[in-house]
């Protein structure tokens, strides 16, 4: 396993995943934008063997950051591979001297939550009705973030 930067050669790898992972994935222009023009945007791959099998994509801004999307293909699922992911954000940060991330959750989203928790993020607030379909989220944060 490798985790990398991610290219604008890896949109079609990840817009699979997006389409597999996501109720309202990103489109191709959306991960353009994140990966080659967002000034305050990290997206990162993980490879396994040359093939992309999950992504994180996260926003630093100045001493904080937020979890925009984390995704593992499907059929990779269920092997812990999104703590390879987190594991790399979190000392990124460390060495970028970010000392908070927060991020917002699909309430239903059981197993996310349980990463987020294992990796000391805390539940804050409920924001009713915060996604597309009205589902509400759970705004998270993870404070002091120490690799």
């Amino acid at each position: 396993m490798e985790i990398r930067l991610a290219t604008l050669n890896d949109i079609p790898s990840l817009s699979i995943i997006e389409n597999e992972c996501f109720i309202h994935p990103w489109k191709d222009s959306d991960l353009a934008y994140e990966i080659n023009e967002n000034p305050v945007s990290t997206v990162n791959v993980l490879e396994d063997n040359g093939v992309v099998i999950g992504y994180i994509s996260y926003w630093i801004t100045f001493d904080s950051a937020t979890v925009a999307k984390i995704a593992i293909s499907k059929k990779y699922q269920g092997q812990h591979l999104a703590d390879l992911l987190m594991k790399e954000m979190l000392d990124d940060l460390y060495a970028k001297r970010v000392f908070s991330v927060t991020l917002e959750v699909r309430k239903s989203n059981v197993k996310a939550i349980g990463l987020y928790h294992k990796y000391g993020f805390k539940d804050i607030v409920i924001k009713p009705h915060y996604y597309e379909n009205g589902e509400d989220a759970i705004y998270m944060v993870r404070k002091e973030v120490i690799s």
